[in-house]
């Protein structure tokens, strides 16, 4: 079982290795499970790709980047939904909407396993940020969907969509001025030499969903088949302390690495999620079952206030 994803020695890293562990538990050798960061499968696209028509086995990332799949993938990362880390990761894992979630792509090769919460969105830049003004004119990385470009369409800003690997370089030859992305992840791949410059906006959280190959998937006996679930499944649930844990180390590691955290005067802060908050309701609004998607993640996430 060939398993990728695009980063290096963060959250999705240490859940690929979580459920290798329970997976090698349950199926008792009977499943290889090979792990791949770092984009050595290729990028999320094509690792996408690969796991709908089953040259690999499965796929770890964040959702947006499946959007193309299922445009019903990116309701996750709306702004201004969840309050904290902690609300994020009751929501996503309450039974009805998770097995909603997990369910999308179905019909399009994939099978949803887990999902759980890297970090708080953050932006990361070449120059300083402090005043929502300081966005304007920027062209800053995002993921490739409708909810990421226009937050930073309302910013002021241009969105390019581009896959991890290409980031560092681009902001290294000045092709871009930033990115929106999550503080570990920049951590673990020394983008503090590029740009040194994070302004915590955490206007949403952005997780990460772990899809098998359908067609792989449906070729096992049942037993394997409740193993590869199951473990996914429980390996979400483990890694979220984790990955909370790591966040925080990483703040420093940023700091001391002579990286700069700054946040956004608070009635500016205020006005930034003012901006932000329609987005995810008026995207969703094009799909009627995104919007019944996103219905029902607001509603459940009211729950867990």
């Amino acid at each position: 079982m060939k398993i990728g994803t695009a980063t290096l020695n963060d959250a999705q890293h240490e859940w690929m290795k979580i459920f290798a562990r329970l997976v090698d538990a349950q199926a008792k050798g009977r499943i290889k499970v090979e792990i791949y960061p770092s984009s050595q499968l290729g990028s999320i696209p094509r690792m996408v790709e690969g796991t709908q028509f089953g040259s690999i086995q499965a796929v770890v990332a964040p959702p947006e980047f499946l959007s193309g799949v299922d445009t019903r993938f990116e309701i996750i990362g709306a702004p201004g939904v969840f309050r904290d880390v902690a609300q994020a990761t009751a929501t996503i894992q309450d039974p009805a909407f998770n097995r909603e979630f997990l369910s999308i792509g179905a019909n399009k090769g994939l099978k949803g396993i887990g999902i759980f919460v890297n970090a708080p969105a953050i932006f990361n830049t070449r120059s300083r940020v402090e005043h929502l003004k300081d966005f304007a004119g920027q062209k800053l990385r995002v993921f490739a969907s409708p909810i990421q470009t226009e937050q930073i369409r309302k910013l002021g800003a241009t969105a390019v969509p581009m896959s991890l690997g290409e980031v560092l370089p681009a902001l290294q030859q000045g092709t871009i001025d930033g990115l929106m992305s999550v503080l570990p992840v920049l951590t673990a791949m020394r983008f503090y030499d590029a740009a040194k410059y994070i302004i915590e906006t955490d206007q949403a959280m952005v997780t990460v969903v772990s899809v098998v190959s359908k067609i792989w998937f449906d070729k096992l006996p049942g037993d394997l088949q409740t193993a590869v679930a199951e473990a996914g499944a429980v390996a979400s649930v483990e890694v979220a302390p984790w990955a909370v844990n790591f966040a925080r180390q990483q703040r420093e590691a940023w700091t001391a690495a002579g990286g700069v955290l700054t946040k956004l005067p608070s009635a500016e802060e205020a006005e930034f999620m003012t901006m932000l908050r329609p987005i995810g309701a008026e995207v969703s609004a094009r799909n009627p079952q995104a919007k019944a998607l996103f219905d029902l993640l607001v509603k459940t996430a009211a729950t867990k206030a």
